[in-house]
């Protein structure tokens, strides 16, 4: 019997609102992860099916795990950042399977945070992991992702959040201007709309404005680099407050479930400059929390380096639930 028609391959994927992928977990060993672009398939039946019949042309898993970056609410998913629908049962109905599992994709790191080996980990100040603490996570890339982990017996108790989404607050008048200048625009300004790949855009734009700067239209990548690099003074200046108040937002999320187990930094923009993160004032602002700093200061930060970090969630998920 090969590998693709066992009764223990399970299909995993990770489904972003830039980014699906995909992945057969079977007789405990993940096989190599495919990347397909959300915007080449008008839906995620089109992607799944381009992938299923690339790779798995002879049988079918008879299981699948999903994480989407949107709310999961009775097996459906509408992802936040791009028009496509999962349905649990839809999947289980046109593809065979004997059960779909679907869940929040920050969920997934969420079950990851336990089993990340050192090397996949970037430490961001603070001291020891508490052992039997929560953990916590939060992500900036297409939106920001927020989940929390509390160990318990056997498995974790994960907790998946839509914490992104909550009012983000300034910490300088400069900040309160910025966000003065996105609340005209948006009306609610949430901690997304500046911690995110569009985030970034947006403080990048409200700099700009605020400053009387002229500067090219760009996404977010194109600000990134220079503003690492220090070619364009508001490139920088939007990446410096990207970090700083993303320390803001960490801090906050510390002190509100008592993460003395760790806060990990996950999602795809801050992967690729770890550097300058670790000499921002991500740090000094995730311990600015006046008569809390003393709290705050032994709470190790980790940037997670793994950029498959969800396979590693789906993974320990799928061998709590006895599937893979």
């Amino acid at each position: 019997m090969t590998a693709t028609t066992s009764t223990t391959t399970t299909l995993l994927a990770d489904i972003g609102g830039t980014n699906a992928r995909f992945a057969l977990l079977a007789d405990g060993g993940l096989g190599p992860i495919t990347h397909m672009a959300v915007g080449d398939y008008g839906t995620f039946q089109q992607a799944l099916a381009a992938y299923l019949g690339d790779t798995v042309p002879i049988g079918r898993p008879r299981h699948a795990v999903f994480a989407a970056s949107g709310p999961v609410q009775n097996g459906r998913c509408a992802l936040t950042n791009n028009s496509w629908i999962i349905d649990a049962a839809e999947l289980c109905s046109d593809h065979g399977f004997s059960s779909v599992r679907l869940i929040n994709d920050f969920e997934a790191v969420g079950w990851a945070l336990p089993r990340l080996p050192p090397g996949s980990l970037l430490q961001l100040g603070g001291r020891e992991r508490v052992a039997g603490a929560p953990l916590a996570a939060l992500g900036p890339g297409t939106g920001l992702g927020m989940v929390i982990s509390i160990p318990h017996a056997g498995a974790p108790i994960v907790l998946p959040s839509e914490g992104g989404h909550s009012t983000m607050a300034g910490s300088s008048l400069r900040e309160d201007a910025v966000i003065e200048h996105l609340r005209r625009r948006f009306g609610h300004v949430s901690s997304e709309r500046v911690l995110s790949g569009a985030g970034l855009e947006n403080l990048y734009d409200a700099l700009a404005s605020i400053d009387g700067v002229t500067v090219p239209e760009r996404r977010a990548v194109d600000i990134t680099r220079p503003g690492v690099e220090g070619t364009c003074p508001i490139s920088r200046a939007a990446v410096n407050m990207f970090c700083a108040m993303l320390g803001s937002v960490a801090g906050n999320l510390a002190l509100a479930i008592g993460a003395k187990g760790g806060i990990f930094i996950a999602g795809g923009i801050l992967r690729h400059m770890p550097e300058f993160l670790a000499a921002s004032q991500f740090r000094a602002r995730f311990e600015e929390k006046g008569r809390l700093k003393a709290y705050l200061a032994p709470i190790p930060a980790y940037l997670v380096l793994d950029e498959h970090v969800a396979f590693v969630g789906l993974r320990a998920l799928t061998e709590a639930e006895g599937l893979g």
